[in-house]
């Protein structure tokens, strides 16, 4: 089977210029099991659609190499893809348990964590119905998957030498981690859950946007529950016809509450910072939020990422000496009159501790989480709360291309945190300035009255 796809911009851009109101997109999943539980999308809304239409289940995941915080990007991807599917029929986002990532150290268990360890799923689903891998299996009667497609790229490569949409149905290019039982079914990895198993798998090669698999799924396939492997494959597309649906979705991955108050606590205890005297409260709806550049002041500190460890190989020519960071950090905090520095990073013990020493006068402070919090929050957790409490300082520096960093300063752009205190990275040694991120500008969308953004360069 062949399925080629054109890009018809014009109709493109119709799509996504029409933003449902999430009253109809929100619609929940809601089934009496034999205990007489009722589990519904997101836990809250009681919205249905009607029974003619049933409800289906898209699941995914994605290149195990990947990072966390990329990750968390191909959740907005396909978050948006559920959006578009529920435009003409029910659909629920499954959400892939997390465990095994590179980053993870620990010599602790970090294998089937659900999104609910980080984030805060009420919050999610108020852009689109999401629910736990473990109730997928409860709602499905099983931890059976009707179809994978296994996203792969094309073997010739671009059409001569130009990208274009298209995908199709072929071969396996390269050797994954699926194969056949005795009764053939499909095993893999999936996420850690050995009694899961796959009636059907094909590989799909794509160069598409995620809302190009919306007819893909509505017309090449019935089947109640699909799973789309290595999604980081479909791409967001042109960043001035994504940026509204982009910046919901992202708006709506509010990390969990746990998180946020751990969080608050140390700011509050070791960086005199609180919500309310940083101008960083937020509504618990983030669909009734606005804010503007400014309207945030934050902690009285300066926050740092600082990238080290494979960094010092993969990007050797953009990252500083711990001498030549420290000679930033106070330059920062000379301009800005501040006395203490939050540090984030993956350096060894030693390495902080020299870079503490570079820094005699000020106040350097790490968040050190305890046995408990570890073991209930995984490494994804501790990330989170340093992120949490960078996004909150009066003023960040950030690592070069860092995802991680990407995420605190699109949280600071949410906050609504000045950019020049925002968008800054670290400049290698010998370097007085160096090319800065990019600045993405949020600004609410009047007509959807703040459901959606759109963004600026």
């Amino acid at each position: 089977m062949i399925i080629n796809m054109a890009v018809d911009v014009a109709a493109l851009k119709r799509v996504l210029g029409l933003f449902v109101c999430l009253c109809v997109t929100r619609t929940s999943l809601q089934r009496e099991d034999a205990d007489g539980i009722v589990y519904s999308a997101d836990g809250k809304d009681t919205t249905a659609f009607g029974s003619a239409k049933p409800m289906r289940f898209l699941l995914y995941d994605v290149n195990p190499g990947e990072g966390f915080n990329l990750r968390r990007d191909v959740y907005i991807r396909v978050a948006n893809l559920v959006k578009f599917l529920n435009e003409d029929e029910p659909w629920t986002l499954v959400l892939p348990p997390w465990g095994r990532l590179y980053h993870w150290k620990s010599n602790i268990d970090q294998i089937k964590v659900p999104w609910g360890t980080f984030f805060d799923l009420e919050s999610l689903g108020r852009h689109v119905p999401v629910m736990e891998y473990k109730d997928f299996i409860k709602m499905s009667g099983g931890a059976v998957i009707e179809e994978v497609y296994y996203l792969q790229r094309y073997k010739e490569g671009w059409k001569d030498g130009k990208w274009e949409e298209r995908m199709d149905i072929r071969d396996c290019l390269d050797q994954n981690y699926y194969h056949k039982d005795e009764e053939g079914a499909w095993r893999g990895w999936f996420w850690g859950y050995e009694e899961t198993k796959a009636k059907k798998l094909q590989c799909l090669s794509v160069q598409a946007q995620a809302s190009s698999m919306k007819p893909f799924l509505m017309h090449n396939t019935t089947a109640r529950s699909v799973m789309l492997d290595r999604a980081e494959e479909l791409i967001h597309g042109a960043y001035s016809e994504w940026s509204i649906e982009w910046w919901t979705a992202r708006r709506s991955m509010r990390f969990s509450k746990q998180l946020r108050d751990i969080a608050d606590k140390f700011r509050e205890q070791e960086l005199d910072s609180t919500d309310e005297k940083d101008r960083t409260v937020l509504l618990e709806d983030w669909t009734k939020m606005r804010r503007k550049h400014g309207d945030a002041l934050g902690g009285p500190y300066l926050s740092i990422h600082l990238r080290r460890r494979d960094y010092l190989y993969a990007h050797k020519e953009e990252v500083p000496s711990l001498l030549y960071a420290a000679e930033q950090i106070k330059s920062g905090l000379e301009k800005h009159k501040l006395k203490t520095v939050f540090v984030a990073t993956d350096a060894p013990k030693e390495e902080f501790e020299e870079l503490k020493g570079y820094l005699q006068g000020y106040k350097v402070v790490k968040y050190t989480p305890t046995k408990e919090v570890l073991e209930s929050f995984k490494d994804g957790g501790i990330a989170i709360i340093d992120q949490w409490i960078c996004a909150h300082a009066r003023v960040f520096i950030g690592s070069y291309v860092s995802t991680f960093s990407f995420r605190i300063q699109e949280e600071r752009e949410i906050l609504g945190f000045s950019q020049d205190v925002t968008y800054r990275r670290f400049c290698p040694d010998g370097q007085l300035t160096c090319e800065q991120p990019s600045k993405w500008v949020v600004k609410y969308d009047e007509e959807n009255q703040g459901r959606g953004l759109h963004t600026e360069l």
